[in-house]
């Protein structure tokens, strides 16, 4: 009943300036004595100094570009891994040995091109003596060259499939030399790390580009924190990053863009050098985000009824000579008793901690919402 009567009693004396476009501070007349019957209190912000935080969850995940999958080159049974999951390996280690069909099958053929691009080349040879001598045409040496040519190619690309299903360099020029096909492949780690996963087990077929096994360099990790999206513009790139529980400590790299449809949150990438060893990637952390006083306004603490949201902002309200200012803030954290703004806000200046829903209607009505 004391709602209705103070709505009744706003819609018949409260008297709002409305302007065309809704300016960045809304004025709203109320006069002294009707602040008490819509149960309106006054209170003060308190000047905050140094950095404040927010308290944030996040889930610890490897960069990116520090993450390598180690797959199969060719189709075949992996005969053998020699590593395990959590093991430090270095580059160029051998990590597992397949035996394929798909390799024999393309050595053969590169021994094949091979041999067809030294026959070509002999033949090459012998006609660009004869036409050298007239015993040719030359019709007949462009022939021969061309095909010595094709046979040239043809080894190129059969070189190149060998390179594709693994094979190092030297151990083509052996084959070429040696002439001995080896059913076997040994398959090295492209980068130092730690073993992630394994994604096969000896004895088991595999098609070729099958992932085997995930190598990740740990050092630094990052941390995807998931913050409201009303939070999202009090981060920064840069700023500091604490996680207390682990005794790491990084910075903000960049603030996402985009919100998640669900939870309406954005993921804000945190990168962690100092204490990176003490964290797992997939862990969930809870993270404190230190911002400093910078940007538009200084830093302040108040009430924490004197926050309310009104189309996708906060705001508060200032008390003025005529009534009030409703003043657009940016909300830095939040406590049950208290909470931390960015705003354009004098010392000892009032605002309203109790009885904004009354203000709130007006500022609605004022904003055309």
């Amino acid at each position: 009943m004391r709602s209705v009567l103070v709505a009744a009693l706003l819609a018949a004396h409260f008297s709002v300036a409305l302007a065309q476009p809704v300016p960045r501070d809304v004025p709203i007349r109320i006069e002294e004595r009707q602040l008490r019957p819509a149960g309106i209190e006054l209170g003060r912000a308190e000047a905050e100094s140094g950095s404040a935080e927010i308290m944030l969850p996040g889930q610890v995940a490897v960069p990116p570009q520090q993450l390598r999958v180690v797959a199969a080159p060719a189709a075949g049974m992996i005969e053998a891994l020699f590593v395990a999951p959590d093991e430090r390996v270095r580059e160029g280690q051998t990590v597992a040995r397949i035996r394929s069909t798909e390799l024999v099958e393309a050595q053969r053929l590169f021994l094949q091109a091979v041999t067809a691009a030294g026959l070509a080349q002999e033949s090459l040879r012998r006609d660009e003596q004869l036409f050298r001598e007239r015993v040719i045409a030359e019709r007949r040496l462009l022939v021969t060259r061309a095909e010595s040519q094709a046979a040239a190619a043809a080894l190129d690309e059969r070189q190149q499939m060998l390179t594709l299903l693994g094979m190092h360099p030297a151990d083509v020029e052996e084959l070429r030399t040696t002439r001995r096909i080896s059913p076997t492949l040994s398959i090295a780690a492209p980068m130092a790390g730690v073993v992630l996963d394994r994604g096969a087990v000896p004895g088991e077929r595999v098609a070729q580009a099958a992932p085997l096994m995930t190598i990740a360099e740990l050092r630094p990790l990052w941390v995807n924190l998931q913050v409201p999206i009303t939070r999202a513009n009090a981060l920064a790139p840069n700023a500091r990053v604490l996680l207390p529980a682990q005794g790491a400590e990084g910075f903000i790299l960049r603030v996402g863009r985009s919100a998640d449809a669900a939870t309406q949150s954005v993921i804000a990438v945190a990168e962690v050098h100092a204490g990176a060893e003490a964290l797992r990637p997939g862990q969930a952390v809870t993270a404190a985000v230190q911002l400093t006083a910078n940007g538009a306004g200084a830093q302040w603490r108040v009430p924490a009824g004197a926050v309310i949201r009104h189309r996708e902002r906060s705001w508060i309200f200032v008390r003025t000579p005529d009534g009030f200012l409703a003043r657009p803030v940016t909300v830095l954290n939040e406590t049950a008793q208290f909470t931390s703004i960015r705003a354009e806000l004098r010392a000892g200046e009032q605002l309203a901690v109790r009885g904004i829903l009354a203000l709130l209607a007006i500022l609605a009505e004022a904003d055309g919402g």
